[in-house]
């Protein structure tokens, strides 16, 4: 069981979350005593009690004035059995990107739906966001159970009903009520029927396992270091996976082996780095490598994808629509290239297309390796991150017509002209391009 876990609360608008997440930062004492006095102060003359809960996470004024979460609101608490981060993330439909990023790196999803409105449209959009971004792990809390009288066939009909959302996903649900504390930290005696953990409890005791070692090595090159003609080192982060002195290495895409000579940090050379160690990496063989490249491990049971196409699921995150006929900067793990995109989407939605890139990348699917499995689309004009992508399957060569065959240089510095918002912006945009086309 890992000491530390990372939460994401998602539902509908008014499900709960804040309210939820803030009763359990108080009732684990997990707040400071001039925070309450604040929150109680603030929670005069409204309906949620003495005290409301939200306030703990809605930190906006825009959020306390119109009693929702907008921004994802990230907390650290700990009890005596572990640590949490805690993203509150938005339920609006009009701030799903926000609740993908704080779902982007969570371990555990906790799910609210309001046991009076069921599963609502908002509910399958966050949980099919969730399972996108790789999240196995759900807690399915079934929030305002006192507003039904705790009924149990209620509880029972909501469970079974997102079980079959979830597709296989470990689920755990609990009935409760975030405004009086039933099953939040300790267990309720108005749910006799509830045989399982509370709230607190489950996400102490669940064993999630996210350990990049275990995974095929993964290393993208982030700078080559010659500070003399004697040394040549290939900086970086491990991605994934592990790595020795003396190991037999491919750098991708150029297909070229070598092995692993030195292991070099700042303190001291090592015999041994794993994920996510930052460290120089010098091989007995000077083959050309470039920021970009990706070292994997010689014949791995699960060699990396290199390629040009692949099919992704995007997250849109710009009100300007994604328009197929725009060429767009992708960066995947080190490498920074223009690409195009099968289909348009519209602001906060989900869907798959198929993407082909200028220069090859090295890839995996995102089920497999979250760090070299997943991708930004930025706006060349604007440099706003305007997408979010996992990458679902590498398309072959002549499979898939979904995917625009590559357009000529010629025509792409066209694309960018065009698309751009001032001559000047179009200018920054081609220089760019041709910076990347001939480095």
């Amino acid at each position: 069981m890992s000491g530390l876990l990372r939460i994401c609360t998602a539902g509908s608008v008014d499900d709960g979350k804040s309210t939820l997440i803030g009763r359990m930062l108080h009732d684990s004492q997990s707040v400071y005593e001039d925070q309450v006095h604040a929150v109680r102060a603030a929670s005069k003359n409204r309906a949620a009690g003495p005290i409301d809960f939200s306030l703990f996470t809605d930190g906006l004024k825009a959020e306390r004035e119109q009693g929702i979460t907008i921004d994802v609101a990230y907390r650290y608490f700990a009890t005596a059995r572990r640590k949490f981060i805690l993203a509150d993330t938005p339920g609006h439909e009009q701030y799903t990107r926000n609740m993908a990023t704080g779902a982007s790196t969570a371990d555990v999803a906790v799910l609210l739906v309001d046991a009076q409105q069921g599963v609502r449209v908002q509910s399958r959009r966050h949980a099919r966001i969730a399972r996108l971004l790789g999240i196995s792990d759900f807690v399915l809390a079934i929030n305002k159970m006192d507003l039904v009288d705790f009924d149990r066939d209620v509880y029972d009909g909501i469970r079974d009903e997102f079980e079959d959302i979830l597709g296989g996903a470990r689920c755990h649900a609990i009935p409760l009520s975030a405004l009086h504390g039933d099953n939040v930290i300790t267990l309720s005696d108005r749910t006799p029927w509830f045989e399982g953990p509370s709230l607190l409890e489950h996400l102490e005791t669940v064993n999630v396992s996210r350990d990049l070692t275990s995974l095929p090595f993964r290393f993208p090159v982030q700078l080559v270091l010659r500070p003399s003609d004697q040394f040549r080192g290939y900086a970086g982060q491990i991605a994934s996976g592990t790595i020795r002195v003396g190991d037999p290495v491919t750098a991708w895409p150029s297909g070229r082996t070598a092995r692993v000579k030195r292991i070099v940090t700042y303190d001291s050379d090592l015999e041994m780095a794993f994920a996510p160690m930052s460290v120089t990496l010098t091989l007995d063989d000077e083959i050309d490598i470039s920021r970009g490249d990706v070292l994997a491990r010689r014949q791995e049971e699960y060699p990396p994808n290199v390629g040009q196409r692949f099919e992704a699921e995007v997250v849109w995150m710009d009100e300007r629509p994604l328009d197929p006929a725009r060429v767009y900067l992708l960066k995947h793990a080190t490498r920074t290239v223009t690409a195009e995109v099968g289909h348009g989407l519209l602001l906060n939605q989900i869907g798959t297309v198929a993407v082909s890139t200028a220069r090859p990348l090295v890839f995996d699917r995102y089920e497999h390796n979250r760090a070299t499995g997943s991708f930004i689309l930025i706006d060349p004009s604007t440099h706003f991150t305007a997408g979010a992508g996992m990458i679902v399957n590498a398309v072959r060569e002549g499979v898939s017509a979904a995917v625009h065959a590559p357009v000529s240089a010629a025509e792409r510095l066209a694309l960018l002209a065009r698309h751009a918002g001032s001559d000047a912006e179009a200018i920054e945009a081609i220089r760019k391009a041709l910076e990347e086309m001939l480095t």
